[in-house]
């Protein structure tokens, strides 16, 4: 496909550096800060600079990075913004949009795909199955701290969920991967099940980030210690998809945004081997694990952010 990672993304929040610290404790590595601690960058292992902190009032995605190989491919975006009567600008860095139902801006440029060194191998045990034998798993033994492989995806509220699709899909190039009825549509720029979700919402806002991480250990090794360090973090976990089948953790920072640790997401090489589908109900939700609390379905901050959203 013409569109192949998802380059970084740009946050907004009330409190720049309290914010910074959950994300270096989270496990992404610092790598820069601005202007009197306003602006704060950090990278992942396989992704580079993948997240940047910006002062806002309120919490919002500002700006998301998508990577494609050749001009070509931007010339093929700007033609599909061009049909769908959608503002952009064109430099010589690439194409700037901006999708009026999330009120992110979008960023398409040239970028080198990501290349990840193989994880470790898993070794479990299973009935009539002993591939580990005589030693205690890699899982238990593991020390130091848990680090991001990637950005995987970020979760949108859309105050105009059509338009965001078709700014998303027809616009941008994105895929759909599967959908839930009509209220949420999961969508891809790489091999991975969904690097989007858009879903419907009474105001624009940024309900979760997803990072990629080895193995589900890693998972429970990250939550272990960041819900060590702050037991009010927990939002919920440890549990599995079905919409992309991974397992996931999910904590929230200071600004009142989820963070999610993930892996074992689907991935799509094939697109016409992949069949999307339509969820209903709670298997949209998760296959197994705790059922998730209101605060998840509906954020706290939720109201204060449609307020915000008034007065701006």
């Amino acid at each position: 496909m013409a569109l192949h990672r998802l380059t970084g993304i740009t946050m907004g929040v009330p409190d720049v550096m309290t914010t910074a610290g959950y994300y270096t404790e989270f496990g992404l590595t610092p790598t820069a800060s601005e202007g009197s601690n306003q602006i704060a960058r950090f990278s992942t292992q396989d992704g580079g600079e993948q997240l940047t902190l910006k002062r806002t009032d309120l919490r919002r995605l500002l700006e998301l990075g998508v990577g494609v190989d050749e001009p070509d491919d931007l010339d093929r975006v700007a033609g599909s913004l061009r049909r769908l009567s959608l503002t952009y600008e064109r430099t010589d860095a690439g194409i700037t949009a901006v999708d009026l139902g999330t009120g992110v801006k979008v960023n398409v440029s040239i970028a080198p795909r990501i290349e990840s060194r193989p994880a470790r191998e898993p070794s479990y045990n299973a009935p009539g199955r002993p591939v580990r034998t005589n030693e205690r798993a890699d899982g238990v033994m593991r020390e130091g701290p848990v680090k991001p492989r990637k950005l995987g995806h970020v979760v949108l509220g859309s105050t105009d969920y059509e338009a965001s699709e078709r700014f998303f899909i027809e616009g941008i190039g994105f895929k759909v991967s599967d959908l839930v009825s009509d209220v949420a549509a999961f969508i891809r720029c790489s091999s991975d099940h969904h690097n989007v979700l858009i879903q419907r919402a009474p105001v624009s806002f940024l309900h979760h980030t997803s990072w990629i991480v080895d193995d589900v250990d890693e998972i429970g090794r990250g939550a272990r210690n960041m819900l060590a360090a702050e037991p009010a973090r927990h939002v919920w976990g440890l549990g599995r998809h079905t919409v992309g089948s991974n397992f996931f953790w999910y904590l929230k920072d200071p600004a009142g945004n989820f963070s999610e640790y993930s892996s074992d997401i689907d991935c799509i090489v094939d697109d016409a081997l992949w069949k999307p589908e339509v969820w209903e109900g709670v298997r949209a939700m998760y296959e197994w694990g705790p059922p998730p609390p209101p605060s998840f379905l509906a954020p706290d901050d939720l109201a204060e952010l449609m307020a915000g959203a008034h007065t701006s």
